[in-house]
């Protein structure tokens, strides 16, 4: 290096620190955050194959807006699960997996400064996540994924940004509940660490070793530590940001996902001290906007905090942004337009919400053809999703099937299987006491009322991808009766004798066959050991892929309902049937 080369790197040095060290009087700091975009990345909806008005387009016009007075001095931070949600995904992760992902290329070029790893990006596996972790520009963070290899995070737990002489430290979490949902080997070489005990270890360390005038929470997870029967004292719980927020001393800001929900809250946390709580939503909604005023008082900095939920859906879109995008939008249009049969007849996931359809037992003879399994256990996973008769894409397949969900081969007892049901069947069919009653589990107020969620759709008990059906056994389901006591089998699909103390082969999702939803677990009572030990094989690629092979080797398909099972007192479910689809899709 000449000296006038290291003049002016001491002189870059210099201005660098004095930028860094100096603190004003009074600032103000800028975040902007989104989460669960779920590839909600063109201003074109590849699944309903339609233009929408949804999409980070709006956001990068936004940006541009924002920075047309000045140069970029707010902070960019996405909440994770970018990898999974739109065909473009799927065909970056997997298909064109020989260029930078879809994914990087845009968070790249809209600048995020950091962001949180998701479920769902854990979901595209080791190949796909540890790739993105490398062309992302930006640090990508996970405090609570251990690598068992080096006993130190696999992602980075924090990073330090500086803006306006503040110095503001962002640090990140993941849900721990990956190991419920996931197969193992795509998460291999990982431990997935609680998030309170993780925040308690490293908050400390960073208000010891880096002093931050700010910090913030960008948290993979969700608000509600109550979800699904779990509570503060539960390990490893799914949702836990609030209890991060309200029991680790520190935090200015926790910016939470996973859960897809509106939330814009100031809450006082243990030791006295405000926090700004925000969500925002999901497939770029809104973009989270939180305004921190600084004003020095007494050598340290007084704070107040602003927060509202910005709707894209409202804003214009960036013809710059689009035009770059372009080229990537059309490979992904012409991968998915690729026919692979015909359907003489339409499907709908409708008719899934409420019991047997042709929908989820495409599902079945798909799984049962693919494994040779003697009984299947599927869903629908998306409850207002059609597929019209004629020509078949690949597409369409992203309607029938909306995650990369494994496809596992399992042994379980008749007994067992029973249990399963039982499980199922609680969590989707409220106790009929007449025709008059609701079939499904909806939630209800204090005073009994159904309860309405953002969009005005009236809320159920349980998530509808809980649900669940069978299919290789003839079976009836009773809604008079209350949960446990609902299911009675009959016989095999083709009438030979069904035995509780046999064991049989099972077709099943990773999802469901990992612990998801707690069919296994609760429903049958197996340990998450014992689940393992039940899997016979695992297929090499998603159930998505088997449908589709399934399809490609019919060419024409009538898609009908096996009548495998029938829900009882048949006038009282179909009662239930019309006042509640009623509800919900009317």
């Amino acid at each position: 290096m000449n000296l006038f080369s290291k003049i002016m790197w001491l002189a870059l040095l210099t201005g660098v620190l004095s930028a860094c060290t100096h603190k004003p009087q009074e600032t103000t700091i800028t975040l902007y955050c989104t989460t669960d975009v779920h590839g909600s990345i063109f201003n074109f909806d590849l699944k309903e194959n339609k233009p929408t008005n949804n999409s980070l387009s709006n956001l990068s016009q936004f940006l541009k807006e924002v920075r047309q007075d000045r140069k970029k001095d707010y902070i960019l931070l996405d909440g994770g699960d970018f990898l999974q949600g739109q065909p473009s995904n799927y065909y970056s992760n997997f298909i064109d997996t020989g260029t930078m992902n879809l994914a990087s290329k845009v968070m790249n070029f809209l600048e995020y400064d950091v962001a949180s790893v998701g479920n769902h990006d854990i979901e595209a596996g080791h190949k796909v996540y540890d790739k993105v972790k490398g062309e992302f520009q930006f640090p990508w963070l996970a405090a609570n994924i251990l690598d068992l290899r080096t006993g130190q995070p696999y992602f980075k737990p924090y990073t330090v940004i500086f803006r306006r002489g503040i110095k503001i430290v962002v640090f990140g979490m993941i849900t721990p509940g990956i190991p419920k949902w996931l197969p193992r080997h795509l998460w291999s070489g990982m431990e997935f660490m609680d998030m309170l005990e993780t925040a308690k270890h490293w908050v400390p360390k960073i208000q010891e070793e880096e002093k931050p005038d700010l910090l913030i929470g960008l948290f993979h997870s969700g608000f509600d530590y109550t979800y699904g029967g779990e509570n503060e004292h539960t390990p490893n719980n799914e949702n836990a940001s609030l209890l991060v927020a309200q029991k680790v001393e520190g935090f200015d800001v926790v910016i939470l996902g996973h859960d897809h929900q509106e939330k814009v809250e100031l809450i006082t946390n243990d030791v006295g001290q405000q926090v700004q709580i925000i969500d925002s939503r999901s497939h770029a909604d809104c973009v989270g906007k939180v305004t921190i005023h600084l004003k020095k008082k007494e050598g340290k900095y007084r704070k107040k905090y602003e927060a509202e939920l910005i709707e894209l859906g409202k804003l214009e879109q960036d013809s710059e942004y689009n035009l770059r995008f372009q080229p990537e939008l059309e490979k992904v249009k012409n991968y998915i337009d690729t026919k692979i049969g015909t359907f003489t007849q339409a499907v709908s996931g409708r008719e899934g919400m409420f019991g047997p359809s042709a929908f989820t037992d495409l599902i079945h003879d798909a799984q049962l053809a693919c494994t040779g399994a003697d009984i299947s256990f599927s869903t629908i996973l998306q409850r207002d999703a059609l597929i019209n008769e004629g020509t078949i894409t690949i597409r369409d397949m992203f309607n029938l099937y909306k995650y990369e969900n494994g496809l596992y081969t399992m042994t379980f007892t008749g007994e067992e299987i029973h249990r399963y049901l039982e499980y199922a069947y609680g969590l989707q069919y409220n106790t009929m006491r007449s025709s008059k009653d609701h079939l499904l589990n909806f939630q209800t107020d204090e005073k009994g009322e159904l309860v309405r969620g953002n969009h005005g759709n009236y809320l159920l008990i349980n998530d509808f991808f809980n649900f669940s059906c069978a299919a290789g056994i003839r079976y009836t389901v009773d809604i008079s009766k209350t949960p446990g006591n609902r299911v009675k089998i009959h016989s095999m699909s083709d009438g030979t004798r069904f035995y509780a103390d046999s064991t049989y082969l099972v077709a099943i999702n990773s999802y469901r066959g990992n612990g998801g939803g707690g069919h296994l677990t609760r429903g049958v009572g197996l340990t998450k050991e014992e689940m393992l030990g039940r899997v016979v094989s695992i297929k090499e690629k998603d159930v998505r892929y088997y449908i589709s092979e399934y399809i490609k080797t019919h060419k024409t398909l009538t898609p009908k309902c096996r009548n495998d099972w029938k829900v009882v007192p048949a006038n009282w479910f179909k009662a239930g049937k019309e006042q509640d689809y009623r509800l919900l899709y009317q």
